[in-house]
């Protein structure tokens, strides 16, 4: 596939998640990923006060076909424009801060979903392998 012209080049986040798709077990990557921060987004019907407390944050949450709940994050605007072009607004966090915070409920993380390098986790991969 051939990348566009216009395309920046790849994010620290986005070669760790290309190099995780050789190796799910590169720690270096892991830990790259961990420390790169994320676009949650923030649905546009969100109070303006919602969420604004700095130690909380409101997951998105989108219903897979089979019923699976996954919560969207983006390493980059283009990234989240591509797969959630009515998505505006988002908080940018700490992988690991908000993997430390993961809910116990099978909850998982889908990664720049749209993407080549995409990469979903379930929430105890989440929890093993991010929370930094």
């Amino acid at each position: 596939m051939e990348t566009p012209a216009h395309a920046d080049p790849p994010t620290p986040a986005q070669q760790a998640l290309d190099a995780l798709t050789v190796n799910a077990e590169d720690q270096t990557a892991l830990d790259t990923l961990a420390h790169s921060d994320v676009l949650v987004p923030v649905p546009d019907d969100a109070l303006d006060g919602e969420g604004a407390d700095a130690t909380t944050v409101a997951l998105p949450v989108l219903e897979q076909p089979g019923g699976d709940a996954v919560v969207p994050v983006f390493t980059t605007e283009g990234e989240m424009a591509d797969l959630l072009p009515f998505v505006s607004r988002y908080r940018l966090i700490p992988l690991g801060a908000l993997a430390a915070q993961w809910p116990d409920e099978n909850l998982s993380l889908a990664i720049d979903g749209s993407s080549s390098h995409a990469l979903t986790l379930t929430s105890q991969g989440v929890r093993t392998l991010l929370a930094r």
